[in-house]
Protein backbone atom coordinates (compact mmCIF):
# COMPACT_ATOMS: atom_id res chain seq x y z
CA UNK A 1 0.00 0.00 0.00
CA UNK A 2 1.54 3.51 -0.95
CA UNK A 3 2.95 5.51 1.59
CA UNK A 4 -0.29 8.34 2.72
CA UNK A 5 0.74 11.85 2.01
CA UNK A 6 1.14 14.09 4.97
CA UNK A 7 -0.59 17.63 5.79
CA UNK A 8 2.49 19.62 4.21
CA UNK A 9 2.42 17.00 1.15
CA UNK A 10 -1.59 17.30 0.91
CA UNK A 11 -0.82 21.13 0.44
CA UNK A 12 2.21 21.11 -1.67
CA UNK A 13 0.67 19.15 -3.99
CA UNK A 14 -2.71 20.37 -3.77
CA UNK A 15 -3.30 21.61 -7.63
CA UNK A 16 -2.03 17.76 -8.89
CA UNK A 17 -4.63 16.16 -6.41
CA UNK A 18 -7.27 18.28 -7.60
CA UNK A 19 -6.57 16.40 -11.07
CA UNK A 20 -8.78 13.22 -11.46
CA UNK A 21 -6.05 11.58 -13.67
CA UNK A 22 -3.77 12.40 -10.48
CA UNK A 23 -5.84 12.77 -7.50
CA UNK A 24 -4.72 11.22 -4.10
CA UNK A 25 -3.34 8.21 -5.02
CA UNK A 26 -1.22 8.89 -8.21
CA UNK A 27 0.46 11.26 -6.04
CA UNK A 28 1.05 8.44 -3.49
CA UNK A 29 2.51 6.35 -6.82
CA UNK A 30 4.72 9.79 -7.22
CA UNK A 31 5.90 9.62 -3.94
CA UNK A 32 6.89 6.13 -4.16
CA UNK A 33 8.62 6.02 -7.47
CA UNK A 34 12.18 6.28 -8.44
CA UNK A 35 13.83 7.89 -11.54
CA UNK A 36 16.84 7.67 -12.73
CA UNK A 37 18.17 11.52 -14.24
CA UNK A 38 21.76 10.33 -16.27
CA UNK A 39 23.50 13.69 -16.97
CA UNK A 40 23.30 17.33 -14.51
CA UNK A 41 23.42 19.23 -17.63
CA UNK A 42 21.18 21.35 -20.05
CA UNK A 43 18.38 18.29 -20.31
CA UNK A 44 19.28 17.73 -16.90
CA UNK A 45 18.25 20.80 -15.58
CA UNK A 46 14.56 20.71 -16.04
CA UNK A 47 14.26 17.15 -15.95
CA UNK A 48 15.44 17.31 -12.29
CA UNK A 49 13.51 20.46 -11.22
CA UNK A 50 10.08 19.77 -12.45
CA UNK A 51 10.50 15.84 -11.41
CA UNK A 52 11.26 17.18 -7.79
CA UNK A 53 8.55 19.93 -7.73
CA UNK A 54 6.36 16.95 -8.83
CA UNK A 55 6.91 14.90 -5.84
CA UNK A 56 8.46 12.24 -7.23
CA UNK A 57 10.00 10.19 -4.03
CA UNK A 58 13.53 8.88 -5.22
CA UNK A 59 15.58 10.54 -8.11
CA UNK A 60 18.97 8.99 -8.96
CA UNK A 61 21.32 11.81 -10.46
CA UNK A 62 24.32 10.61 -12.53
CA UNK A 63 27.05 12.81 -13.47
CA UNK A 64 31.29 13.02 -13.19
CA UNK A 65 31.11 16.34 -14.50
CA UNK A 66 31.91 20.24 -12.56
CA UNK A 67 29.98 23.33 -13.51
CA UNK A 68 31.58 25.51 -16.33
CA UNK A 69 31.05 29.03 -17.23
CA UNK A 70 30.13 28.11 -20.64
CA UNK A 71 27.54 25.67 -19.17
CA UNK A 72 24.84 28.41 -17.58
CA UNK A 73 23.24 29.77 -20.50
CA UNK A 74 21.54 26.35 -20.89
CA UNK A 75 21.70 24.99 -17.45
CA UNK A 76 19.60 26.76 -15.14
CA UNK A 77 19.75 24.34 -12.11
CA UNK A 78 23.68 25.90 -11.72
CA UNK A 79 24.38 29.16 -10.62
CA UNK A 80 27.49 31.37 -11.24
CA UNK A 81 28.56 30.68 -7.55
CA UNK A 82 29.11 26.92 -8.32
CA UNK A 83 31.50 27.51 -11.08
CA UNK A 84 34.03 24.40 -10.31
CA UNK A 85 31.88 22.46 -8.05
CA UNK A 86 30.64 18.75 -9.10
CA UNK A 87 27.09 19.41 -11.00
CA UNK A 88 25.45 16.72 -8.54
CA UNK A 89 26.54 18.86 -5.41
CA UNK A 90 25.16 21.66 -7.26
CA UNK A 91 21.89 20.19 -8.10
CA UNK A 92 21.31 18.56 -4.78
CA UNK A 93 21.27 21.67 -3.14
CA UNK A 94 18.41 23.35 -5.49
CA UNK A 95 16.50 20.53 -5.41
CA UNK A 96 16.39 20.23 -1.54
CA UNK A 97 15.23 23.88 -1.98
CA UNK A 98 12.62 23.31 -4.11
CA UNK A 99 11.15 20.06 -2.24
CA UNK A 100 13.03 18.64 1.30
CA UNK A 101 10.60 15.46 0.42
CA UNK A 102 12.99 14.26 -2.46
CA UNK A 103 15.46 11.79 -1.49
CA UNK A 104 18.17 12.14 -4.01
CA UNK A 105 20.48 9.09 -4.56
CA UNK A 106 23.63 10.59 -6.32
CA UNK A 107 26.37 8.58 -8.86
CA UNK A 108 29.09 10.89 -9.13
CA UNK A 109 30.79 8.67 -11.82
CA UNK A 110 30.38 8.19 -15.76
CA UNK A 111 27.99 5.59 -16.94
CA UNK A 112 30.21 2.64 -18.21
CA UNK A 113 29.58 -0.93 -19.65
CA UNK A 114 30.64 -1.92 -16.12
CA UNK A 115 28.42 0.18 -13.65
CA UNK A 116 25.37 0.79 -15.56
CA UNK A 117 23.48 -2.56 -14.69
CA UNK A 118 24.24 -1.62 -11.25
CA UNK A 119 23.02 1.85 -11.25
CA UNK A 120 20.15 1.41 -13.36
CA UNK A 121 18.30 -1.80 -11.90
CA UNK A 122 17.10 0.41 -8.75
CA UNK A 123 14.86 2.06 -10.63
CA UNK A 124 11.70 1.96 -11.98
CA UNK A 125 12.03 4.84 -15.06
CA UNK A 126 15.50 6.06 -16.62
CA UNK A 127 15.81 9.74 -18.02
CA UNK A 128 18.12 9.68 -20.94
CA UNK A 129 19.49 13.74 -20.31
CA UNK A 130 23.08 12.55 -21.66
CA UNK A 131 24.92 14.61 -24.97
CA UNK A 132 27.00 11.77 -26.29
CA UNK A 133 25.88 8.98 -28.75
CA UNK A 134 28.05 6.22 -26.47
CA UNK A 135 25.99 7.11 -23.08
CA UNK A 136 22.67 7.02 -25.08
CA UNK A 137 23.49 3.44 -26.89
CA UNK A 138 24.65 2.04 -23.24
CA UNK A 139 21.47 3.90 -21.40
CA UNK A 140 18.76 2.24 -24.12
CA UNK A 141 20.69 -1.22 -24.02
CA UNK A 142 21.17 -1.80 -20.45
CA UNK A 143 17.45 -0.73 -19.93
CA UNK A 144 16.47 -2.92 -22.67
CA UNK A 145 18.30 -5.97 -20.39
CA UNK A 146 16.87 -5.01 -17.49
CA UNK A 147 13.12 -4.31 -19.21
CA UNK A 148 13.13 -0.44 -18.18
CA UNK A 149 11.47 2.01 -19.87
CA UNK A 150 13.84 4.85 -21.22
CA UNK A 151 12.41 8.55 -21.82
CA UNK A 152 14.54 9.73 -24.09
CA UNK A 153 15.73 13.06 -25.27
CA UNK A 154 18.20 14.89 -27.68
CA UNK A 155 18.94 18.33 -28.82
CA UNK A 156 21.27 20.16 -31.23
CA UNK A 157 21.29 23.87 -32.32
CA UNK A 158 17.64 24.70 -32.66
CA UNK A 159 16.07 20.75 -32.79
CA UNK A 160 15.07 18.54 -30.39
CA UNK A 161 13.53 15.44 -30.41
CA UNK A 162 11.76 13.19 -27.60
CA UNK A 163 10.83 9.62 -27.32
CA UNK A 164 10.10 6.89 -25.13
CA UNK A 165 12.14 3.91 -25.47
CA UNK A 166 10.42 0.93 -23.83
CA UNK A 167 11.17 -2.80 -25.27
CA UNK A 168 8.23 -4.61 -23.96
CA UNK A 169 5.92 -2.75 -25.28
CA UNK A 170 7.62 -1.17 -28.86
CA UNK A 171 10.99 -0.32 -30.30
CA UNK A 172 14.18 0.38 -28.29
CA UNK A 173 16.48 3.80 -29.58
CA UNK A 174 18.68 0.78 -31.91
CA UNK A 175 15.64 0.32 -33.69
CA UNK A 176 15.85 3.91 -34.73
CA UNK A 177 19.89 4.11 -34.96
CA UNK A 178 21.33 0.27 -34.99
CA UNK A 179 24.36 1.65 -34.87
CA UNK A 180 26.47 4.68 -33.22
CA UNK A 181 27.51 7.13 -36.32
CA UNK A 182 30.85 7.65 -37.41
CA UNK A 183 33.66 9.27 -35.57
CA UNK A 184 33.51 13.46 -36.30
CA UNK A 185 29.96 13.26 -38.02
CA UNK A 186 28.19 14.73 -35.23
CA UNK A 187 29.21 17.70 -33.74
CA UNK A 188 29.35 18.63 -30.09
CA UNK A 189 27.13 21.46 -28.52
CA UNK A 190 30.28 23.00 -28.16
CA UNK A 191 31.24 22.55 -31.59
CA UNK A 192 27.72 23.48 -33.44
CA UNK A 193 26.41 25.39 -30.67
CA UNK A 194 22.72 25.18 -28.87
CA UNK A 195 20.04 27.74 -28.13
CA UNK A 196 19.61 28.13 -24.25
CA UNK A 197 15.74 27.41 -23.98
CA UNK A 198 16.35 24.42 -26.24
CA UNK A 199 17.25 21.79 -23.57
CA UNK A 200 14.47 23.53 -21.22
CA UNK A 201 11.72 22.73 -24.17
CA UNK A 202 13.37 18.99 -24.27
CA UNK A 203 13.85 18.35 -20.59
CA UNK A 204 10.37 19.39 -19.69
CA UNK A 205 8.58 16.75 -22.42
CA UNK A 206 10.51 14.21 -20.93
CA UNK A 207 9.82 15.44 -17.55
CA UNK A 208 6.14 15.60 -18.72
CA UNK A 209 7.09 11.47 -19.95
CA UNK A 210 8.37 10.20 -17.06
CA UNK A 211 5.24 11.58 -14.94
CA UNK A 212 3.11 9.52 -17.33
CA UNK A 213 4.88 6.33 -17.06
CA UNK A 214 4.07 7.00 -13.49
CA UNK A 215 0.97 8.03 -13.14
CA UNK A 216 -0.40 5.05 -15.99
CA UNK A 217 -2.02 8.29 -18.00
CA UNK A 218 -2.17 9.71 -21.13
CA UNK A 219 0.07 8.52 -24.50
CA UNK A 220 3.10 7.96 -23.88
CA UNK A 221 5.54 8.50 -26.51
CA UNK A 222 6.50 4.82 -27.06
CA UNK A 223 6.74 4.17 -30.66
CA UNK A 224 6.54 7.47 -31.65
CA UNK A 225 9.34 10.64 -31.88
CA UNK A 226 8.42 13.97 -31.53
CA UNK A 227 10.97 16.27 -33.12
CA UNK A 228 10.54 20.15 -33.08
CA UNK A 229 12.06 23.14 -34.38
CA UNK A 230 12.38 26.54 -32.25
CA UNK A 231 13.24 28.85 -34.99
CA UNK A 232 10.28 27.68 -37.15
CA UNK A 233 8.14 27.09 -33.96
CA UNK A 234 7.06 23.37 -35.68
CA UNK A 235 6.71 20.12 -33.88
CA UNK A 236 6.27 16.98 -35.91
CA UNK A 237 5.53 13.13 -34.70
CA UNK A 238 7.28 10.23 -36.99
CA UNK A 239 6.27 6.25 -36.47
CA UNK A 240 8.63 4.69 -35.44
CA UNK A 241 8.29 0.88 -35.96
CA UNK A 242 10.13 -1.86 -33.32
CA UNK A 243 12.49 -3.52 -35.70
CA UNK A 244 12.15 -7.22 -35.66
CA UNK A 245 15.85 -7.64 -36.25
CA UNK A 246 17.11 -4.78 -33.92
CA UNK A 247 20.88 -5.54 -33.07
CA UNK A 248 19.81 -5.30 -29.14
CA UNK A 249 15.89 -5.52 -28.25
CA UNK A 250 15.28 -8.52 -30.61
CA UNK A 251 17.83 -10.59 -28.42
CA UNK A 252 17.27 -12.31 -24.90
CA UNK A 253 18.09 -10.49 -22.25
CA UNK A 254 21.33 -12.79 -21.42
CA UNK A 255 22.77 -12.47 -24.93
CA UNK A 256 22.51 -8.51 -24.55
CA UNK A 257 26.19 -6.95 -24.07
CA UNK A 258 26.87 -3.70 -22.73
CA UNK A 259 29.37 -1.74 -24.86
CA UNK A 260 31.62 1.46 -24.29
CA UNK A 261 32.08 3.40 -27.69
CA UNK A 262 34.77 5.73 -27.24
CA UNK A 263 36.61 5.12 -30.49
CA UNK A 264 32.90 6.46 -32.19
CA UNK A 265 31.96 8.92 -29.85
CA UNK A 266 35.33 10.82 -28.41
CA UNK A 267 33.87 10.62 -24.91
CA UNK A 268 35.78 8.90 -22.61
CA UNK A 269 39.51 9.12 -21.98
CA UNK A 270 41.71 8.96 -25.37
CA UNK A 271 44.93 8.20 -24.07
CA UNK A 272 45.76 4.55 -24.70
CA UNK A 273 46.13 5.98 -28.62
CA UNK A 274 46.05 9.58 -28.38
CA UNK A 275 49.39 11.00 -27.90
CA UNK A 276 49.40 13.12 -24.49
CA UNK A 277 51.04 15.69 -22.71
CA UNK A 278 50.48 17.22 -19.32
CA UNK A 279 50.50 20.93 -17.79
CA UNK A 280 53.80 19.81 -15.85
CA UNK A 281 55.22 18.81 -18.99
CA UNK A 282 53.62 21.85 -20.91
CA UNK A 283 56.58 24.51 -20.08
CA UNK A 284 59.56 22.69 -20.91
CA UNK A 285 58.01 21.59 -24.46
CA UNK A 286 57.33 24.80 -25.51
CA UNK A 287 61.04 26.48 -24.25
CA UNK A 288 61.96 22.79 -26.58
CA UNK A 289 59.86 24.80 -29.81
CA UNK A 290 56.43 23.02 -29.57
CA UNK A 291 53.78 25.08 -31.35
CA UNK A 292 50.72 25.70 -29.74
CA UNK A 293 46.91 25.16 -31.15
CA UNK A 294 44.15 25.95 -29.98
CA UNK A 295 40.74 24.40 -31.29
CA UNK A 296 38.13 26.10 -29.40
CA UNK A 297 35.84 28.92 -30.76
CA UNK A 298 36.81 32.59 -31.01
CA UNK A 299 34.51 33.20 -28.65
CA UNK A 300 36.36 30.84 -25.83
CA UNK A 301 39.51 32.85 -26.57
CA UNK A 302 38.23 35.59 -24.58
CA UNK A 303 37.74 33.87 -21.47
CA UNK A 304 41.60 32.27 -21.44
CA UNK A 305 44.06 31.29 -23.67
CA UNK A 306 47.64 30.16 -23.90
CA UNK A 307 50.08 31.86 -26.44
CA UNK A 308 49.39 29.97 -29.50
CA UNK A 309 50.69 30.14 -32.91
CA UNK A 310 47.09 28.73 -34.35
CA UNK A 311 43.93 29.26 -33.90
CA UNK A 312 42.34 26.60 -35.67
CA UNK A 313 38.57 25.71 -34.31
CA UNK A 314 37.83 21.76 -34.78
CA UNK A 315 35.10 22.26 -37.38
CA UNK A 316 37.59 24.13 -39.48
CA UNK A 317 40.54 22.01 -39.00
CA UNK A 318 39.65 19.52 -42.23
CA UNK A 319 39.90 22.92 -44.59
CA UNK A 320 42.81 24.48 -42.95
CA UNK A 321 45.31 21.52 -41.69
CA UNK A 322 47.60 23.05 -44.31
CA UNK A 323 48.57 26.26 -42.11
CA UNK A 324 50.42 24.23 -40.12
CA UNK A 325 53.31 21.86 -40.81
CA UNK A 326 54.15 18.16 -40.55
CA UNK A 327 57.70 19.01 -39.10
CA UNK A 328 56.62 21.40 -36.06
CA UNK A 329 56.10 19.44 -33.07
CA UNK A 330 52.30 20.21 -32.20
CA UNK A 331 50.68 20.78 -28.79
CA UNK A 332 46.80 20.72 -29.48
CA UNK A 333 44.66 22.31 -26.60
CA UNK A 334 40.98 23.17 -25.95
CA UNK A 335 38.88 23.67 -23.11
CA UNK A 336 38.61 20.28 -21.69
CA UNK A 337 41.09 17.85 -24.08
CA UNK A 338 38.09 16.70 -25.66
CA UNK A 339 37.87 18.47 -28.76
CA UNK A 340 41.77 18.54 -28.78
CA UNK A 341 42.13 14.55 -28.68
CA UNK A 342 39.64 14.37 -31.67
CA UNK A 343 42.01 16.56 -33.62
CA UNK A 344 44.77 15.07 -32.08
CA UNK A 345 43.84 12.27 -33.93
CA UNK A 346 42.68 13.44 -37.08
CA UNK A 347 46.14 15.06 -37.56
CA UNK A 348 47.88 11.72 -36.94
CA UNK A 349 45.72 10.31 -39.55
CA UNK A 350 46.70 12.86 -42.38
CA UNK A 351 50.66 12.70 -41.87
CA UNK A 352 51.28 14.80 -39.09
CA UNK A 353 53.49 12.41 -36.61
CA UNK A 354 54.09 15.17 -34.02
CA UNK A 355 51.14 16.42 -32.44
CA UNK A 356 50.42 16.06 -28.79
CA UNK A 357 46.86 16.17 -27.15
CA UNK A 358 47.68 18.62 -24.12
CA UNK A 359 45.50 16.30 -20.97
CA UNK A 360 42.69 18.57 -19.32
CA UNK A 361 42.92 20.96 -21.58
CA UNK A 362 42.44 25.00 -19.98
CA UNK A 363 40.49 23.54 -17.32
CA UNK A 364 43.76 21.85 -16.19
CA UNK A 365 46.00 24.88 -16.88
CA UNK A 366 43.50 26.39 -14.83
CA UNK A 367 43.16 24.14 -11.93
CA UNK A 368 47.17 23.97 -11.87
CA UNK A 369 47.06 27.91 -11.21
CA UNK A 370 44.80 27.43 -8.04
Amino acid sequence: MPTPLTPEELVRYGRHLILPEVGADGQARLKEAKVLCVGAGGLGSPLMTYLAAAGVGTLGLVDDDVVDLSNLHRQPIHFSEDLGRPKLESAAEKLYAINPNVRLQLHPERLTSHNALQIIEGYDVVADGTDNFSARYLVNDACVKLDKPNVHAAIYRFQGQVSVFDAQKGPCYRCLFPDPPPAGSAPSCAEAGVLGVLPGVAGTLQATEVLKLILGIGEPLIGRLLTFDLLETRFKEISLPKDPNCPVCSKPHDQIQLIDYPEHCGTQTMSTYTPEITVEELGAAVAAGAILVDVREAFEIQQGALAFKHHIPLGTLQGRMRELSPEDDLIIYCRSGARSASATQYLLSHGYPRVRNLVGGMLAIDAAKR
